[in-house]
């Protein structure tokens, strides 16, 4: 599904300070928020959208991406949007904080909401996964968008990860009297000190499933495959992850998702060995060519290229292959293709051959005894 532009979902223009931008998604948020629209489908994936859009848009360095590359520009930085209204929450109460401590949403609704939150816990928190993927030299050079299927857990569906059957709900926990922790008071010589502890009972939601449902016996969740995209920015290396935020395990009746952490494999290349953001290439090239030059088509990242091969051209001499390596990561331009030179030589020679080459060697160009060592060795190489 298409993406809206972000600045059109809040009502923006792209020049907007970032006081309109809050204030714009603080009436969005208001007209969409969950407590106003109990069991509205619709309005629930607005208040997702205006999360995603104040997010971004609040973010100066998610902004400056979005604004030169679009949404491709904010995916690859591993934000992929809200799946879970609890999520929304949290993520803005850790971020972005409100007057007095509290979140944003203090701000917005009141500090009501916000402090019956801190008091009990709502569910209990998903884990976080880890998925290593294999990336090819050139998925990476340009960066590239990946499917993958992971095993995780999701909202049941019969529930809607409440964890109750239809029509039962909730009861307050009575071991805890709907708080969610358990208080032991101990006096000593020092004074009177009070011990809090999560209850166990309800696990610190302050509250008891009545009636659980079939399918998730009570955890609002199951286990399932999940096909999830991924976005790669180019120039990323071996040992890199990208977090998926909320893309891990669903937590237990409303918990909070956990992420989902990608991290990069690079699959070992036929033709090319990794140095940073240039690639190297080895070229076998024959004695012919390296004495008169000629021009050689090699292998690249994107395909074939021609390369010119200067008549002289010495063994181990590095040729260079302006912007054929990788894209650099979180900037522009990217490396070289470093193309380095092996004269082939043969090391069988038919008697007519080993004639033809002595005759050259009477040559002043082809005497050794005006060269380097290494030619020397390069003519002992073919004689013996």
């Amino acid at each position: 599904m298409t993406k809206r532009d972000y600045y059109e979902i809040l009502g923006v223009t792209r020049n907007a300070s970032k006081d309109e931008i809050k204030s714009a998604y603080r009436k969005l948020a208001m007209k969409y928020h969950p407590d106003r629209n109990p069991g509205n489908k619709d309005a629930e994936e607005k208040f997702k959208e205006c999360a995603e859009a104040y997010e971004v848009l609040n973010d100066p360095q998610k902004k400056q991406r979005y604004d030169a590359y679009g949404h491709a520009g904010v995916n690859a930085t591993g934000f992929s949007g809200f799946d879970n209204i609890n999520d929304i929450f949290s993520h803005f109460s850790d971020i972005f904080s409100g007057f007095g401590g509290g979140s944003i949403f203090d701000d917005f609704f009141g500090s009501s909401r916000s402090s019956g939150r801190r008091q009990r816990r709502q569910g209990i928190p998903g884990s976080d996964l880890r998925v290593n993927l294999k990336l090819t030299y050139e998925e990476i050079a340009d960066g590239t968008e990946k499917t993958i299927k992971v095993k995780k857990y999701k909202t049941c569906s019969v529930c809607n990860g409440s964890g109750a059957k239809s029509g039962s709900g909730y009861a307050s926990c009575s071991n805890c009297n709907g708080t969610g922790e358990i208080r032991q008071t101990t006096r000593s010589i020092f004074g009177q000190f009070v011990n809090v502890s999560e209850c166990r009972t309800c696990n610190g939601e302050g509250r008891i499933i009545r009636d659980k449902c079939d399918v998730c016996q009570g955890e609002g969740r199951i286990k399932d495959e999940s096909t999830i995209k991924i976005n790669i920015p180019p120039g990323v290396v071996e040992g890199n992850y990208i977090p998926l935020r909320g893309q891990g395990n669903v937590g237990i009746r409303g918990g909070y998702s956990g992420d989902l952490n990608v991290v990069i494999e690079e699959e070992k290349h036929k033709y090319f060995i990794r140095d940073g953001d240039d690639i190297i290439y080895n070229l076998d090239i024959s004695i012919i060519d390296a004495a008169l030059g000629a021009e050689i088509v090699v292998p690249t990242l994107k395909g074939k290229s021609k390369l010119k091969i200067e008549s002289g051209t010495q063994p181990g001499k590095r040729l260079r292959m302006k912007e054929k390596g990788i894209r650099h990561l979180n900037d522009f331009g990217r490396g070289d293709q470093i193309v380095i030179v092996n004269v082939f030589i043969p090391t069988k020679l038919t008697g007519k051959e080993k004639e033809i080459l002595k005759e050259l060697a009477k040559s002043e160009n082809f005497n050794p005894k005006s060269k380097t060592k290494s030619d020397k060795d390069f003519f002992k190489k073919i004689f013996g």
